[in-house]
């Protein structure tokens, strides 16, 4: 960053004016501001896997829960299709507009498609029109989360002074994990307080998505009041001619690292994050109620994990943390019939994945100069997510349908072992940071 260590967050929204020290409490307050929208994001972006096992029915026809739940696994796929896209227009816009306004851009689009699936007719109401309008609302909201995760990561790791990067741009996963719990909680209170089973099934999974679309719009207002990063000021009106293709060309080092840092990590977060509810009801035979419960408590121990092992890697270096910790859990997950040992099994996967989440951010931000980070972090790690993390749950069902559940636990194993062979080989970026440079 620009500026001298040991000075904490510049937040001045003015190029050319000279860094200004801030308080414990500003800075506090840049970080809340700055990743608040980012929980709201991935409430709505998760609130969609959360509720499949009540709203599957409603948009496509038959008897079979498997079938059904493959069919809106397809369309959670289909929605991270959209991500490169978004990860491409909003990383361009972050880089060339400013982090604050592709932040506040991105909000705003993930509030239009949660107001669009929670309004949508069911199946028996209009046939086809209603599996097509729950597409369009998933591209929205693809497009949404895809520009999110580039502009979010470098904004709050240039937010963060030199010394503290790790534990700061940690609270992006924290606020990603928030969200997702959050989704979890308003399950688990409709379930259990409000509403019936039948309830739930007829019309109370669109109460979430309602939920989703205001607490958008509280994050706009929140995302609009915040202050641009000094990165960006500093750089702007300097950003490299020439088409984004040719910028990236210009880093094939850093893109790599990217995609091999993405690869392996997207497949066995989604794999024990959002497939383990449906894991936990349709292979371990568990009651959806405790599903939920188990998730959402295996979420807890994952959330409070990232700004410690953050603040670890501000420490020892990010490479050592991203080298631990790779080991498959899921076949003896399989073979557990106990609903204690399988949350202590998820809360053993979820403190491996800690050594990616906590820190991908900060060590892909770290990778890029100011006048292309937004871009270099959010395209590749969004066409990587949407290859290989939107398509997860999908493959876990397929598989399982196909009569050879266990040939997915290979599959995220293979996925893992290639990042690992990038984690051996990759520079330790809290030594090599592209942000000592801005």
């Amino acid at each position: 960053m620009a500026m001298e260590r040991g000075t904490g967050i510049g937040a001045g929204n003015t190029g050319g004016l000279p860094d200004r020290e801030l308080s414990t409490a500003s800075r506090l307050r840049s970080i809340f501001g700055g990743s608040i929208g980012n929980l709201v994001e991935w409430y709505d972006w998760y609130v969609y896997s959360a509720f499949s096992l009540y709203f599957a029915h409603a948009f496509f026809p038959g008897e079979d829960l498997t079938a059904q739940l493959l069919s809106t696994a397809a369309i959670f796929a289909v929605g991270f299709l959209m991500r490169p896209i978004g990860g491409w227009l909003m990383g361009w816009y972050a880089d060339r507009h400013g982090r604050k306004s592709a932040l506040t851009l991105s909000v705003t689009l993930m509030c239009l498609g949660s107001l669009m699936i929670a309004v949508t007719p069911t199946y028996q109401t209009i046939g086809l029109m209603s599996p097509i309008m729950l597409v369009a609302a998933r591209l929205l909201q693809g497009l949404s989360v895809g520009g999110e995760y580039g502009t979010s990561a470098t904004y709050l790791s240039e937010m963060a002074a030199r010394e503290s990067r790790g534990f700061y741009s940690s609270f992006q996963y924290v606020t990603l994990i928030m969200g997702q719990l959050l989704a979890l909680l308003v399950l688990v209170l409709l379930q259990r307080v409000f509403l019936t089973e039948q309830q739930l099934h007829d019309w109370g999974w669109r109460i979430p998505f309602v939920i989703g679309a205001l607490c958008a719009v509280t994050a706009l207002y929140l995302r609009r009041r915040i202050e641009e990063t000094q990165s960006f000021t500093r750089h702007r009106g300097a950003q490299p001619r020439g088409s984004l293709l040719r910028q990236l060309a210009r880093h094939p080092r850093a893109v790599a690292i990217v995609v091999g840092l993405t690869l392996g990590g997207t497949v066995a977060f989604y794999t024990y994050s959002t497939y383990m509810q449906k894991f936990l009801v349709n292979t371990v035979g568990l009651t959806k109620d405790d599903a939920t419960l188990i998730s959402a408590g295996s979420l807890v121990l994952f959330m409070l994990l990232q700004p410690l092992v953050g603040a670890l890697s501000d420490r020892i270096g990010r490479r050592p943390l991203l080298m631990l910790l790779t080991v498959p859990i899921l076949t003896a997950l399989s073979e557990t019939k106990s609903g204690w040992a399988a949350f202590g099994l998820i809360c053993a996967a979820l403190v491996i994945v800690s050594g990616y989440t906590s820190i991908n951010a900060v060590v892909k931000a770290e990778l890029f100069p100011a006048s292309i980070r937004a871009l270099g972090v959010g395209l590749p790690y969004a066409l990587t997510v949407s290859i290989f993390g939107g398509t997860a749950e999908y493959f876990a069902l397929w598989f399982k349908e196909a009569g050879h559940e266990s040939w997915f636990y290979w599959y995220v194993t293979c996925c893992i072992a290639l990042s690992l062979v990038i984690y051996v080989f990759m520079p330790d970026t809290k030594h090599q940071s592209e942000m000592d440079r801005d």
